[in-house]
């Protein structure tokens, strides 16, 4: 097997050292081992945060079906829009324009079946 030594334009290092590098922390976009460890270490942060995220979402489904379900029984509707409204601000309040889409989300997923 040969080792070809050519130069590498963009980064002036050899194709070796560059197919080492990226063969080192391949899927990160790391070009050193250091780099590809504290990205596979959040990475993995992520994905724990993610599943409990995931789950809170589940959760939240699952208390709002008992409110809907005691409303309706009640002989209220379905949706409360004037606390949707509340729901929508607070999110706005703590994450910007970006909060109000993730509100719209979670109002989404959690009003059910109609």
């Amino acid at each position: 097997m040969s080792t070809d030594m050519s130069a590498d334009m963009s980064t002036g290092m050899s194709t070796e050292a560059t197919s080492r590098t990226v063969m080192t922390a391949p899927g990160t976009g790391a070009r050193t081992p250091e780099a590809a460890g504290v990205i596979t270490d959040a990475r993995t942060r992520i994905d724990d945060l993610d599943g409990r995220i995931i789950g809170l979402v589940q959760e939240r489904m699952a208390v709002s079906a008992v409110i809907q379900r005691e409303r309706i029984s009640s002989g209220g509707r379905r949706v409360n829009l004037a606390r949707e409204m509340e729901i929508l601000a607070h999110y706005r309040d703590q994450l910007g324009r970006p909060g109000t889409a993730l509100a719209m989300t979670l109002l989404e997923l959690s009003r059910g079946q109609i």
